[in-house]
């Protein structure tokens, strides 16, 4: 088996940015996540919090998988 091909510079630039905004969306939908839940159950409303904290939860693990895609990059 051949080893597979390193990515050059460019391309890994170009990966880079294109995983930083997708962070950058995941973090702004986790913070309005998390005010449209405190203004819920701020309100009375608590059967918003568990699907809102499995959501956050999984939006760190998409949070993580990049970083991890990130770290095999190298």
């Amino acid at each position: 088996m051949t080893p597979a091909p390193r990515v050059a510079r460019a391309q890994r630039l170009t990966i880079v940015n294109g995983i930083l905004l997708v962070v950058v969306l995941i973090v702004v939908v986790q913070l309005w996540l998390l005010t449209a839940t405190m203004n819920a159950f701020l309100g009375g409303d608590t059967s918003t919090v568990l699907p809102a904290a499995l959501v956050s939860l999984g939006c760190f693990g998409l949070n993580a998988g990049l970083l991890r895609y990130l770290m095999r990059l190298g």
